[in-house]
């Protein structure tokens, strides 16, 4: 089965060739192998790029964005548009590979390529709607309006845990906005990025579009740096951790560049006395437990009101002894494997901070052995009591471990929900009209996601997604996002026979 999805998404079992999809050979004799978490086999190799192979991606793209900027927008979108056309007919495939090299469960790896699909619909729209506004002016026959220029090059620098929705997400935005767009995908799911490319060069090759309009390169933190110092690059939309984030930032900053960045969650589900019980369920198992406890917005902490805790910890914890741990591409599991050893390294390391920081396992964790697990990725999702003013809750750590405590008041639990670094997703359990908008007020979540009787993952692609604090304050996707990829242009034209000047100015000859 692995290889007949492979092979229908143009990928070989072994090398890939060059992996900026242009048509030089690889230069750098250097590979990335993509083992499965699944099972521990190797899927595939990727070249990895080089500095040389990085100086012809750019000026392809540079070449491309003096074409692409002046084709009309909703002609932009009519190529995004057959590039979501594509992906339909390649989502079988396309999702089981991404739920066999990242280790998401297939429907969550379905799912993640319907993003992308839903992206391409709600960008194909936007082409049609890239308004700037009319103003006043203060002077006779005068008119003053404002409008959205294309940037240049997109720099994309995405995550393994979203290896394909986080490129689409920013490079079908920006397309439409007149960007070309580089993707440096995660050298942890390199497969995942060539097949994306290879459905859209097709795209591209077969409506005479310069393949440079949408480039990759592949590798470690080292070739995104050849990004993020790049002053051709004037845009650089960087997904993963908040220690990454603030050096990509850091970097981009100094060379007067913009950035869009998309760090670290530590989300909290406030769950009230009224809550439904199916609701909180449902909401805080899915979020705590899915995709491995490896996303931006799993929830990974509970707050709930004392007179509930009791009872609400044990149908919690009953619910994760129901878990059912396995291959993802099962669709009879609920949680598939960490990404890779380092993953569950992290993960026991926490789980001895825990100790030592004197937590109380409610569920116990540790890593899977026996039969199916022997790619030794697979952990079991544990549950901790503990207060949220220790160093391991701060954390945030990419694995399946929930904490639980406790509040007496919706300030102090609001108060204890925006106690920690980050701040991208929250969520509160109620039924009373009172405590849900009072959660939404300036006094209640200081999240870039507040919602009410829904967990804290599971983003739609039509609002605008993003956080505050250390997550780092970017918004994509949906909304007004597009205005991150353009740049705002101010114009006046006067229309008389005379120069009047602004504010009343005399200036005679």
């Amino acid at each position: 089965m692995k290889n007949t999805f492979l092979k229908k998404l143009g990928l070989k079992a072994k090398n890939n060739g060059t992996s900026t999809g242009l048509k030089s050979t690889a230069s750098s004799k250097k590979y990335i192998e993509s083992f499965s978490p699944v099972d521990g086999k190797l899927i595939g190799s990727v070249s990895v790029t080089s500095k040389r192979e990085y100086e012809q991606v750019i000026k392809s793209a540079q070449k491309a964005f003096t074409y692409w900027r002046t084709v009309p927008a909703p002609q932009r979108g009519e190529i995004v548009r057959l590039y979501g056309e594509a992906l339909r007919k390649q989502k079988e495939e396309l999702g089981r590979l991404v739920s066999y090299e990242m280790g998401k469960s297939l429907q969550e790896g379905w799912g993640e390529v319907q993003e992308m699909i839903d992206i391409c619909d709600f960008a194909v729209g936007l082409s049609r709607q890239l308004y700037g506004l009319t103003m006043h002016s203060e002077r006779p026959s005068h008119r003053m309006y404002e409008q959205w220029h294309p940037l240049g090059i997109c720099g994309i620098i995405s995550a393994f845990n979203f290896p394909v929705a986080v490129w689409a997400w920013n490079s079908m935005i920006a397309l439409v906005c007149g960007d070309v767009s580089v993707w440096k995908g995660s050298e942890k799911t390199p497969m995942c990025t060539v097949a994306c490319q290879n459905i859209f060069l097709k795209v591209l090759k077969d409506n005479k579009v310069p393949e440079g309009v949408s480039c990759i390169i592949n590798g470690d933190y080292k070739v995104g740096e050849y990004m993020t110092n790049d002053k051709r690059v004037p845009l650089i939309s960087a997904t993963g951790s908040t220690r990454m984030g603030k050096i990509v930032g850091a970097t981009v900053a100094a060379r007067m560049g913009k950035s869009l960045l998309e760090l670290g969650g530590n989300n909290a589900i406030i769950i009230t006395p009224s809550a439904e019980e199916s609701i909180v369920l449902t909401g805080a198992v899915f979020g705590a437990v899915g995709t491995a406890g490896q996303r931006c917005t799993t929830t990974r902490r509970l707050i709930i009101h004392e007179s509930i805790y009791d009872a609400t910890k044990k149908k919690i914890a009953k619910a994760y002894k129901q878990l059912r741990i396995g291959d993802p591409l099962n669709q009879k599991n609920h949680v598939g494997p960490l990404i890779d050893k380092d993953a569950v390294n992290n993960y026991l390391n926490a789980l001895e901070q825990v100790k030592k920081q004197k937590g109380k396992f409610v569920v116990k964790g540790g890593v899977m052995k026996g039969r199916g697990y022997g790619s030794g990725c697979y952990v079991q999702p544990c549950i901790v009591e503990a207060d949220n003013e220790l160093d391991i809750v701060q954390t945030e750590t990419f694995a399946p471990i929930l904490y639980i405590m406790k509040y007496k008041t919706l300030d102090e639990a609001i108060a204890i929900q925006n106690n920690v670094p980050q701040g991208l997703s929250s969520a509160i359990m109620t039924d009373s009209v009172q405590e849900a908008e009072y959660f939404l007020s300036a006094a209640g979540s200081d999240c870039g996601i507040a919602n009410v009787n829904i967990g804290t993952s599971g983003a739609e692609i039509g609002g605008a997604f993003g956080g505050e604090k250390e997550t780092g304050g970017g918004r994509e996707s949906g909304s007004d996002s597009w205005k991150a990829y353009m740049r705002r242009q101010t114009n006046t034209i006067n229309y008389s026979k005379t120069v009047p000047l602004a504010q009343g100015i005399k200036f005679d000859l």
